[in-house]
């Protein structure tokens, strides 16, 4: 398939369209400066524009760009920034898939499983109702803007977590463990919904060619806690992690520490599953261990 690929540079861009190459799809890439090269096509998300012969050129568009979340702290214009980001890289594609004399057949759009709220005790699914708090007010900014997109064109909204790799939420993670300064975050009991990098990649790949349309979660099969994820880590890396950081203090960086860190989210990808894909890294321990030894 001929794809093309907003937020092509990223953490998750690199390592999908390392695999989406592998398996001889064709990529092509939005950009916000000039273009340099012939698979490269300009856009601003926000002045909501595109290059229209990138749409008409793309049998499915995929779009992961988006303004970090790691970045802290969440000042008020940053958020806004995390916000329009999201919303306006969002509906400038689904709008320019609709006005397209030759519209892509699927538009993949990220999201994430922020939607779902703190929600301890619970096993979310796709099927789980909207939480409260920043995040999960985006999400659904997000998602609607995604469903601008036509009904002949298949619109999936992938919800991934904690993307486990050499990138994201462990960049800082993994440097402070190897100086013995891991810590528990919190009682360490809170769930994070967290995927390998690999399986975040192939879960979006799958998805080119599955039937499934709407929302779609993409996170590991087996949960694992805050504490469990901490530690394996640490483990890998032959470290101690007897350092704990309390909530009190993660509460003082507003919204980012509470939803980044404490936010319990058992969010399961029943979807997913049931259409037939398979992870590679079905635990944590697992996924972490691939990290620290390649």
């Amino acid at each position: 398939m001929r794809v093309l690929v907003a937020g092509a540079s990223g953490y998750i861009g690199t390592e999908l369209c390392r695999q989406l190459e592998a398996d001889g799809h064709t990529i092509s890439r939005l950009v916000r400066r000039a273009p340099q090269t012939a698979d490269e096509f300009q856009w601003s998300p926000s002045e909501r524009t595109v290059d229209p012969a990138a749409i008409e050129q793309a049998d499915a568009v995929i779009n992961l760009a988006g303004a970090s979340t790691g970045r802290i702290p969440w000042t008020r214009s940053y958020k806004k920034e995390i916000l329009y980001s999201r919303v306006n890289g969002t509906r400038t594609l689904a709008e320019a898939i609709g006005a397209a004399k030759s519209p892509p057949g699927v538009f993949l759009n990220s999201s994430a499983v922020g939607y779902y709220g703190d929600r301890p005790g619970d096993v979310l699914t796709e099927d789980s109702s909207k939480g409260a708090g920043f995040l999960s007010d985006v999400v659904e900014a997000w998602e609607t803007a995604a469903r601008l997109a036509p009904t002949g064109t298949r619109t999936v909204r992938f919800r991934t977590g904690i993307v486990v790799g050499r990138g994201g939420a462990f960049t800082p993670l993994i440097p402070l463990t190897f100086l013995g300064l891991g810590a528990r975050y919190g009682s360490g009991k809170q769930n994070w919904a967290w995927v390998a990098l690999h399986d975040t990649a192939a879960g979006i790949k799958h998805l080119l060619s599955s039937n499934l349309e709407g929302v779609v979660n993409i996170t590991g099969p087996t949960p694992a806690t805050s504490g469990e994820i901490t530690h394996a880590l640490a483990q890998a890396m032959s470290r101690w992690d007897p350092w704990v950081v309390p909530e009190f203090a993660i509460r003082l960086l507003g919204d980012a520490g509470v939803d980044m860190l404490l936010r319990s989210e058992n969010v399961a990808s029943p979807r997913l599953l049931a259409d037939g894909f398979v992870f590679r890294y079905e635990t944590v321990e697992k996924a972490i261990g691939q990290i620290v030894t390649s």
